[in-house]
């Protein structure tokens, strides 16, 4: 007799199906169509995860930009005459004090300028 896969291949194609929950037309309940599409978007998912970063670290950028200009200067001098001046803090916190915390902001801006 013979040994077929039957409850593997179900629960293999279920797992499958369920990811495809939602999806436009047939790419939700065809095989072939499901397979592809969820093939597909586990890629997208998997590069936009690190493009996010990317992204995130953009938007610091700005914040910074805006509010460093705001106090009469360039986000580029900002970087630089903090590099000088040894304050190591990354984009992410600096975006965050600016937006939060003005009085230190102007204090690491006016550090920035001294350098």
């Amino acid at each position: 007799m013979r040994a077929k896969s039957v409850v593997y291949t179900r629960q293999r194609k279920k797992k499958t199906f369920r990811l495809a929950k939602g999806y436009y037309a047939t790419k939700k309940n065809r095989w072939r169509m499901v397979i592809q599409q969820v093939e597909k978007s586990l890629v997208y998912a998997y590069n936009d995860r690190k493009d996010r970063k990317g992204v995130f670290r953009s938007m610091w950028i700005v914040r910074l930009n805006s509010a460093v200009r705001e106090e009469g200067m360039s986000y580029n001098r900002f970087i630089s005459g903090l590099k000088k001046a040894n304050v190591i803090i990354d984009r992410k916190m600096l975006a965050e004090i600016a937006v939060t915390d003005n009085v230190t902001f102007k204090q690491l801006v006016e550090i920035a300028k001294a350098s």
